[in-house]
């Protein structure tokens, strides 16, 4: 019997709910997962793309990535219309207080310029044995490393459309790879800092509840939100996901708008960049409405779920996409390339932590997690030496975007150059280390390197 209706977006979202779940399983039951912290979400990914490869599941990897494309977006949004917490800070510890920002977003600032130049020497090394590659498929390396799955989604996706065969594949393929980096190398670095006595505020053993991911029955609960909206009205968590489809929508009207102004390709790239638009135009809606005077109806702490969720379906959903045909197809250049570039970046990561001024080892793991998988990764990593947030680094994470973000924004831009501008690989890469040389020399100018404290 046929339906009446479509089934097929929900049931998409339920099958990748089933195979969260069951990642949620076994998170909790099963020591290995629990020793390195792998998330429900990497591992229900990693069922689901098992499954698609049976003859048990038949989803195709176009509606998979385009899942993943929405909620890597969504996210993005939710993250602009939160609100800040009022904090008060102690005017004479300010300066301090944006040293670590500030010393992390120059971490990415070196990193991913870092990973894109070796993306560049990898291309040209295959090209010397006869293996032509697509010529930014070494630009998708900092996408997936330094930037997580969606940005290496959405570029990857666009550049099919100027002749990158499974440009998103490859792209998720890479983001994969940065997060077993994440935890099979971040886990076990922190492990080392534990016992050496880098850390400041490490417990001898992680709580249960941090180790299986499920809060226990009588533990302290925390809440999710607070209610802006009378429920005799309309439910609070409707009211949030409603701001968030309203500004999906005007990103959507603004996108398609202005991409009839530009050259065909340049409208292409152009929906590449929906999440930073869609971010922007957030932040604008909340502004009108700090304006006026409603601004008070957005709770953080609902819009943070929502984040949350969406990040949580974006993981799963992009590595289910992965093809494994494709994967195996460039196996040598991807596992080659992304071999040394998380190799690389550690070294890269320690060599810088071990210089700065305090908090070290806790730093070391939040910028870490970060340029191997995403920020989210990084606050995992941070837990394990700092499971009660006590000391000023959560908070450095979190201020890290407002600097990051005309470096990395800048560099995600650049890594189009030889698309838009027409620009060389070469003269791409020439320029990724101009960048990373500036972030270098700042850090020296601005007395956030100094002699190794271990």
């Amino acid at each position: 019997m046929n339906p009446p209706f479509s089934f097929e977006p929900f049931l998409l979202f339920s099958f990748l709910s089933i195979v969260l779940l069951v990642g949620v399983v076994l998170r909790a039951n099963v020591r290995f997962f629990q020793r390195f912290l792998f998330p429900s979400c990497l591992i229900g990914g990693i069922l689901g793309l098992i499954l698609v490869h049976t003859p048990l599941v038949d989803l195709s990897a176009s509606k998979l990535e385009t899942f993943a494309y929405h909620f890597f977006n969504i996210s993005f949004i939710s993250v602009g219309l939160t609100r800040g917490e009022n904090r008060k800070e102690n005017p004479g510890r300010t300066r301090d207080f944006l040293k670590g920002p500030l010393w992390m977003a120059l971490v990415q600032g070196v990193t991913f310029p870092l990973q894109a130049i070796l993306g560049y020497l990898g291309v040209l090394f295959f090209a010397m044995f006869g293996l032509r590659l697509f010529p930014t498929f070494g630009f998708l390396l900092p996408l997936g490393f330094n930037e997580g799955p969606g940005q290496a989604l959405s570029v990857g996706k666009v550049w099919e459309g100027f002749g990158f065969e499974y440009g998103a594949t490859i792209g998720l393929t890479f983001a994969t790879i940065g997060f077993f980096f994440s935890f099979f190398v971040g886990i076990p670095l922190v492990n080392w800092g534990i016992r050496k006595g880098y850390s400041t505020d490490a417990p001898k053993d992680l709580p249960q509840d941090f180790l299986t991911g499920i809060l226990s029955k009588n533990g302290e609960k925390k809440s999710a939100g607070d209610l802006t909206m009378h429920s005799g009205n309309i439910d609070t968590i409707a009211f949030q996901a409603a701001l968030v489809g309203l500004v999906y929508f005007l990103t959507y009207a603004f996108v398609k708008y202005f991409g009839r102004f530009l050259p065909p390709d340049a409208a292409k790239m152009f929906w590449g960049f929906f999440f930073f638009f869609g971010l922007g135009i957030a932040l604008m809606t909340r502004s009108f409405m700090r304006m006026i005077g409603v601004e008070g109806l957005i709770d953080p702490g609902i819009q943070r779920r929502i984040t949350g969720w969406s990040v949580d379906f974006l993981i799963v959903s992009t590595v289910t996409a992965i093809q494994i045909l494709v994967v195996w197809k460039y196996i040598f250049p991807i596992l080659a390339m992304a071999l040394l570039t998380g190799i690389l970046t550690t070294l890269v990561v320690l060599y810088l932590g071990k210089r700065i001024w305090s908090y070290n080892m806790e730093r070391i793991a939040a910028i870490y997690g970060t340029v191997t998988g995403t920020v989210s990764c990084g606050l995992l990593l941070l837990r394990v030496l700092d499971p009660d947030f006590k000391t000023p680094v959560p908070v450095e994470i979190a201020v890290m975007n407002v600097f990051a973000l005309p470096i990395v924004g800048g560099c995600t831009v650049l890594v189009n150059g030889p698309l838009w501008w027409n620009w060389s690989i070469g003269l791409t890469a020439l320029v990724f280390a101009g960048i990373m040389a500036i972030c270098l020399g700042l850090m020296k100018i601005l007395r956030l390197w100094g002699s190794a404290k271990f």
